[in-house]
């Protein structure tokens, strides 16, 4: 018996050319490319995509498809590798050469296939695609890659020619919308969430769901208070707060899977292989410390853009339609459109400075200056109005 083929598709839907290669690709008769690059917007559906194919085709032949399925999806398949860069910015050599250029040498534990999917595939530097080019090319028979990428332009040509590419379509606001619905979220909540999700239905469940909220709140606590000129509370410790957790959990995950897998090696490996997992999970958490504070001072510039909005006259245009009385209130205390465009590009600024390892809670500081320095004339022009 072998892994059903309608679980490979589901989810595809709305990805016709995914749906049309990975259907062939799987199932009586089904060839498989010894190598795909998933491509496509974040939040697409691309990594689960990737990783229910790694089931599909490790379950084939298992007396135990379902059991083989449920070990791919929990990362502790003896056949299965997943790569995520550990570099702050970039894939180290590190995660590649003995993950999956040694381990693609390497005959299967138990499948009669290897399966590796590497995440973030256009943050290969030419040393590391270098090194991964002789296994594109030359695989062995049971060796099978799924590289992923949201930026296929950033994708090294030498990576690219090499694979199959299967094309993810980014989900629209009512399709995000109708995905938060059902996962839980109220009318409202799910409204504004696909809106700010810009596209990304990770970022837009993220929002609706679990420390997502708190991060909304903690990016408009800040957004506010530099829009009232308030910042001896100091508003950007909500977000520092969300991201520390954040970070946190990410690292008790990642040591929680090493444990896992550690168990299955032999005694004499343990050790090694702990302390490799613990060097990883430092490198996850930093990871996430970068993407979730991203995401809260994303947050705050859409508030500003939102407002700016407002004062434009073009409501219907806000991203944040849960708080609009919040937001109207905000355009009447800066009624300047041009201030608060200055304010949005002062926050991308910094986005942007977090790749240069500056330190989080100074960066914010900074930045919570900058932008009152900028609207503090806007405000003081409607208190002298008032």
């Amino acid at each position: 018996m072998g892994y059903p083929r309608c679980l490979v598709l589901a989810g595809l839907d709305h990805h016709p050319h995914a749906r049309a290669v990975l259907g062939a690709a799987v199932g009586p008769g089904g060839r498989a490319s010894h190598a795909y690059l998933f491509h496509g917007p974040p939040g697409a559906g691309k990594r689960a995509a990737a990783v229910a194919l790694a089931a599909a085709l490790l379950s084939e032949g298992s007396p135990d498809p379902a059991g083989a399925a449920r070990r791919v999806k929990e990362g502790v398949h003896p056949d299965f590798t997943h790569v995520v860069p550990s570099g702050a910015s970039e894939m180290l050599v590190a995660d590649i050469e003995e993950p999956v250029v040694l381990g693609a040498t390497r005959t299967p534990f138990e499948a009669s296939r290897r399966v590796f999917v590497l995440e973030q595939a256009d943050a290969m530097s030419d040393v590391v695609a270098n090194k991964l080019l002789k296994t594109l090319e030359e695989p062995p028979d049971f060796v099978h890659l799924i590289l992923v990428t949201d930026r296929l332009a950033d994708v090294l040509p030498t990576i690219l020619s090499r694979c199959q590419p299967v094309r993810f379509e980014a989900p629209t606001p009512v399709q995000l919308r109708d995905a938060l619905g059902r996962a839980g979220a109220g009318p409202e909540q799910a409204d504004a969430c696909a809106r700010l999700g810009l596209g990304d239905a990770g970022r837009a469940r993220r929002l609706a769901l679990g420390d997502g909220p708190a991060l909304r709140a903690g990016a408009e606590r800040f957004a506010r208070a530099v829009i009232a000129g308030d910042l001896a509370s100091e508003p950007w410790a909500d977000i520092l707060k969300v991201v520390g957790e954040r970070a946190q959990a990410r690292f008790e995950a990642e040591m929680e899977r090493t444990e896992r897998a550690v168990e299955m090696l032999p005694k004499k490996e343990q050790n090694k292989a702990r302390k490799a997992g613990e060097v990883t999970a430092k490198r996850q958490m930093r990871r996430a410390t970068a993407e979730a504070l991203d995401h809260g001072l994303q947050l705050t510039g859409l508030w500003l853009r939102d407002v700016a909005c407002v004062v434009d006259g073009v409501g219907d245009l806000v991203h944040h339609s849960d708080r609009s009385p919040q937001v109207a209130q905000d355009a009447a205390r800066i009624p300047d459109a041009a201030a608060l465009r200055d304010a949005v590009v002062l926050v991308d600024d910094t986005r942007s400075r977090f790749a240069l390892n500056v330190t989080e809670e100074l960066a914010l500081e900074a930045l919570a200056s900058r932008l009152e320095r900028r609207l503090s004339a806007a405000r003081a022009e409607v208190g002298a109005q008032a």
